[in-house]
């Protein structure tokens, strides 16, 4: 499994320039639901040094990292092309997390623009700190291809099913029944990679929860069942955002 920052996504390439050009659009799949978020999504996407191409095919974003779009017969490739590498910037260590940050936001804009293109999303987020890794923890280490069909006992003990959405060296995301009214929800779960001097492998996850109109009940269980397997196998770690 590779890295590929490139999906297919089921929409055409004005659709997807649209999710990428109005923050509205753009905070239903980039990342997760925090404080800071708008603030990060003008900060990428509407600096004064993001460059449009023309014809909303290419978006270079803040920091220089590229979109482009490419219309092909069952809708539009949408790759991120990563710019080049400051060695002397503080953020030089973190580029391997940016580029599987980028990975996880490429599913979760197929899936919004797929799934749900004029929903509303809610999240649920976990960071992790390790030791081991979520995945395993959670018991999403054997499952189908992506698009099969799937059921699952999560190691938070809830039954959940779908299909798996997408699977990499060290993420897998997974469509949930359960985490929508109408349709499905996803799940993404990614293991941090290890990088040299800095942490080891599996020293580090996270775990983003997209679910859509759920009741307030519903979506306190989801927590709740979230919250109860963080603090019995990451106690130091964060409660639920």
């Amino acid at each position: 499994m590779t890295n590929n920052l490139s999906v297919v996504i089921n929409a055409d390439a004005p659709q997807v320039w649209t999710m990428l050009r109005e923050p509205s659009k753009v905070a239903q799949w980039h990342g997760w639901q925090a404080e800071d978020l708008d603030a990060e999504i003008k900060e990428i996407y509407f600096s004064g040094d993001v460059e449009e191409s023309p014809d909303h095919t290419s978006l270079t974003v803040h920091g220089g990292d590229t979109f482009e779009l490419h219309p092909v017969a069952n809708g539009t490739r949408v790759s991120v092309t990563r710019g080049a590498l400051d060695h002397n910037s503080e953020w030089a260590a973190w580029d391997e997390d940016i580029t599987q940050g980028w990975l996880t936001f490429l599913q979760q804009l197929r899936f919004a623009l797929e799934r749900h293109p004029h929903g509303k999303r809610h999240t649920l987020f976990l960071q992790l700190p390790g030791p081991g890794s979520a995945i395993e923890k959670l018991g999403m280490s054997d499952l189908p291809a992506p698009g099969e069909p799937y059921q699952l006992t999560l190691g938070t003990g809830e039954e959940i099913s779908g299909k798996v959405w997408y699977r990499t060296s060290h993420q897998v995301g997974l469509t949930v029944h359960s985490y929508a009214e109408h349709g499905e929800g996803l799940l993404v779960v990614a293991d941090h990679p290890a990088i040299k001097d800095v942490r080891e492998e599996g020293e580090g996850s996270l775990i983003i929860a997209s679910t859509y109109d759920l009741g307030a009940a519903r979506l306190d269980a989801i927590r709740t069942s979230w919250d109860s397997w963080r603090s019995e196998n990451y106690p130091t770690s964060e409660p639920v955002s």
